[in-house]
């Protein structure tokens, strides 16, 4: 339990009936904690003792919030931390993702940061918050709000759209 004006930010998952079946019980799940310590990142609800992992101050270069956005979806937000060289990735479900997987679901966003990420989902980042958490206790780490980036797919049966200058009307007889 916090003070109610302690620097310390937590975020937590709504609770869910997928919580309860995964074993979880119905207590409170941290999904994002930074206090003195340093980052915690709670692991994703199915997955929650596997991948959670507290990343220490000393560890980290910078934290990074960004979300992507396919054409007629929701955007899909994310925090991820950009570690000093030399700091072994954080266990979490997109620690062994692909360069190339990286990149085309996150361009903007380098490769590590990616790896080291966890979905915003059943909660939500109060960056307000967040930046007063980390001035109070890592003035030295910086805190990156990228804004919403745009994936265009790419590939075979991607061709019609806005801006393909092709239409549906282009193959009706």
């Amino acid at each position: 339990m916090t003070v109610p004006h302690s620097p310390v930010y937590q975020a937590y998952y709504t609770r869910t009936p997928l919580q309860l079946f995964s074993g979880l019980g119905w207590k409170r799940l941290m999904a994002f904690r930074a206090d003195e310590s340093g980052v915690t990142l709670g692991g994703p609800v199915t997955r929650y003792r596997r991948f959670t992992a507290l990343v220490p101050w000393r560890d980290i270069e910078a934290v990074v919030v960004w979300a992507t956005k396919k054409t007629m979806e929701r955007p899909i937000r994310r925090i991820g931390s950009k570690l000093r060289q030399g700091v072994p990735d954080v266990p979490g479900p997109d620690s062994t993702i692909s360069p190339q997987t990286a990149a085309s679901a996150a361009p903007h966003i380098e490769y590590q940061v990616v790896r080291n990420n966890r979905v915003v989902v059943f909660w939500k980042v109060d960056h307000t918050r967040l930046a007063a958490a980390m001035q109070a206790f890592a003035p030295q780490v910086q805190l990156r709000v990228h804004p919403v980036h745009k994936v265009v797919p790419q590939g075979p049966g991607t061709g019609l759209g806005n801006s393909s200058g092709g239409s549906i009307f282009d193959i009706l007889p």
